[in-house]
């Protein structure tokens, strides 16, 4: 799959690694396109944002939170129909997710911010991989679940629209991992019969 991930910091820099190794074809879209340190050893590129944008099949949003207004009003008409993953997390707002920053006519998916990103660099443990909880379209669901599974999680479906649910995990997963001093290194799983 075509991947653009939006943000070459800690977490886009970590999904977009995971990405490229497990296969998919990622562009990096960055604001310094000569600065190809973030690709590492993978075979991923960097381009310039709308260059990113170009043709990609699927867009991981990994800014900060505060930077997708932004991002909408130079890029929005590049974005509109596209499979849209927001993994940003605005910290201490009243609403975690950038949604409302987003155009109307994204496929908006909700990932890849109720964890660490240590996490996602490393997600397994002594039983096997951590899981992510995500929310998105369900025609998109299979290729969420594909590029959840390209980082190397096991993907838990919480449906269409429930980015509410994914945030409450955020929230559980900051009281576990930071207030209560559990550490980062923290996941959570779901156990069925």
């Amino acid at each position: 799959m075509r991947i653009a991930v939006i943000g070459t910091g800690f977490i886009g820099g970590i999904l977009g690694r995971a990405l490229a190794t497990s296969g998919h074809e990622v562009t990096f879209g960055s604001r310094h396109p000569d600065d190809t340190e973030v690709a590492g050893e993978t075979a991923a590129t960097v381009a310039g944002v709308g260059e990113a944008l170009a043709d990609a099949e699927a867009v991981i949003v990994a800014v900060p939170g505060t930077a997708v207004t932004e991002l909408t009003a130079e890029h929005g008409d590049a974005l509109a129909g596209v499979l849209v993953i927001d993994a940003t997390n605005q910290m201490g707002a009243e609403v975690a997710n950038a949604r409302a920053a987003l155009p109307a006519s994204v496929r908006y998916a909700r990932a890849f911010n109720t964890l660490g990103g240590e996490n996602f660099e490393d997600p397994l443990f002594a039983d096997g991989p951590a899981d992510l909880f995500f929310s998105g379209p369900e025609g998109d669901r299979a290729a969420l679940e594909a590029i959840v599974d390209g980082v190397g999680l096991r993907p838990i479906y919480l449906g269409e629209d429930r980015e509410d649910l994914v945030d409450a995990l955020f929230k559980v997963w900051i009281a576990l991992a930071l207030q209560q001093g559990r550490g980062r290194r923290l996941a959570l799983r779901l156990i069925d019969h």
